[in-house]
């Protein structure tokens, strides 16, 4: 590859450019303040790349999304969530004998320390979900101390990602038992890690239906890893510090729970609760949506990255079809959500714009449908996305990369004396 050419001050330097194997190029400015005394400004990182990785490829442009080079919508319909994570951990798809070692390590690992149930057992029962998980993985550092080097052996490393995976989703459905009052259900090795949520959420002896466990689990793989987002990158910067995996991946949460990012499905149902209390007129709220000068935003449609479609969206709409179908919901806000969705589709406004109903807007959906309460949406995303934070966060431990300690331009006072408060 050439090199870029930067003229500065008189002067050229030249720096390296680099390409992706899906065809990405950067210019790598890792050299660029040492030789130049300059910094870049770049408010979002949105033009910057902050690592190399090999886990997931995005492209907005023409909605693709591949986790370690596999398509997203062959994961979708042929794998399930716990191979989907070994492949993101692992880079490559696992064998039976491998995936069954994956599953009972997860299962193994899953119970949590009597002193971590005496935490969940403390919190008043409206406390959000959202500061729940993240106290409860932070708390776990101190029943873990041989966990918290570092530098973890592949051992250490291993029973630490799958001791997370498990208690993750026990602590979930705990705190959602005691919040309603009922006795937390244990956890149940035979069954699949979807079906054993649902299980243990709902208090249930009942077999699940099948394709409403299957439901879930594509809505999981989909939710799984998206690249170099706020969260992602908040794991890696934290544990760039070498700080240990159950405070790394409580950072991850905190930075998830925004409305911005993983909070966008709470976002739907409560858009979809306004429309309701408002007399239920869908119609007239798409075109508030219209005008620019209303507040009202519609929420759960178009994506930040994805400028044609979400890949995601269109894989996720058939099974929320299959579970609306399936549980008989006669709710008034799904019949809302139905009817934004059919009217926004077909609507040139929306259509030339691409604001798609995107995996957050089904995601809602489904969530409220299988009886999960709204306050829950994003720490069900948690659930979702910790492969790929324990992935990136392996990733990054892995190569060596340094700390990371992003610059900035300062806008402030110059040099000023100080003056003493009486003759201010």
């Amino acid at each position: 590859m050439s090199n870029a050419k930067f003229e500065l001050d008189g002067k050229v330097f030249e720096f390296p450019v680099i390409e992706g194997t899906e065809g990405e190029k950067a210019v790598d400015i890792t050299k660029l303040r040492g030789e130049t005394g300059y910094v870049t400004i770049d408010s979002g990182y949105g033009n910057t790349g902050s690592c190399t990785s090999a886990i997931t490829f995005l492209d907005g442009e023409k909605g693709i999304l591949h986790y370690r080079g596999y398509p997203i919508e062959q994961l979708a319909e042929k794998s399930n969530f716990t191979e989907v994570s070994y492949l993101l951990l692992n880079g490559k798809l696992p064998t039976e004998a491998e995936l069954k070692a994956f599953d009972k390590a997860i299962a193994d690992n899953s119970e949590l320390p009597a002193g971590v149930k005496t935490i969940l057992d403390a919190f008043p029962k409206d406390a959000h979900p959202m500061g729940v998980l993240s106290s409860v993985v932070s708390a776990l550092t101190a029943f873990y101390p041989e966990l918290l080097g570092a530098e973890l052996s592949k051992s250490e490393q291993d029973k630490s990602i799958a001791q997370l995976m498990g208690q993750v989703k026990v602590a979930m459905t705990y705190f959602f038992s005691k919040s309603v009052g009922k006795a937390p259900k244990a956890t149940n090795a035979a069954l699949s890690y979807s079906e054993d949520f649902l299980s243990m959420m709902f208090n249930s002896n009942d077999a699940i239906d099948p394709e409403v466990v299957n439901a879930l689990d594509i809505l999981l793989v989909l939710h799984a890893d998206h690249e170099q987002n706020c969260s992602t990158s908040t794991v890696r910067m934290v544990g760039s510090s070498h700080a240990n995996i159950f405070a790394t991946i409580a950072a991850g949460i905190d930075a998830l729970w925004g409305p911005l990012h993983g909070g966008a499905n709470q976002a739907v149902l409560e858009m979809l609760e306004e429309i309701q209390n408002d007399g239920g007129d869908y119609k007239k709220f798409l075109e508030k949506a219209k005008d620019k000068n209303d507040s009202f935003r519609l929420m759960g449609f178009g994506h930040r990255v994805y400028k044609n479609f979400d890949p995601r969206a269109k894989i996720i709409k058939k099974a929320c079809d299959t579970v609306l179908t399936k549980l008989n919901v006669n709710d008034p806000l799904l019949k809302i959500a139905k009817g934004l969705e059919e009217e926004a589709l077909k609507d040139p406004y929306f259509v030339e714009r691409k604001l798609y109903p995107n995996v957050d807007f089904y995601s809602g959906i489904i969530y409220k449908a299988l009886g999960i309460p709204t306050n829950m949406f994003t720490a069900m995303f948690v659930l979702g996305r910790l492969p790929g934070w324990l992935a990136q966060w392996k990733e990054l431990r892995e190569s060596g990369a340094r700390i990371s300690r992003p610059r900035q331009i300062y806008t402030g006072e110059t040099a000023r004396d100080y003056v003493e408060m009486n003759k201010r």
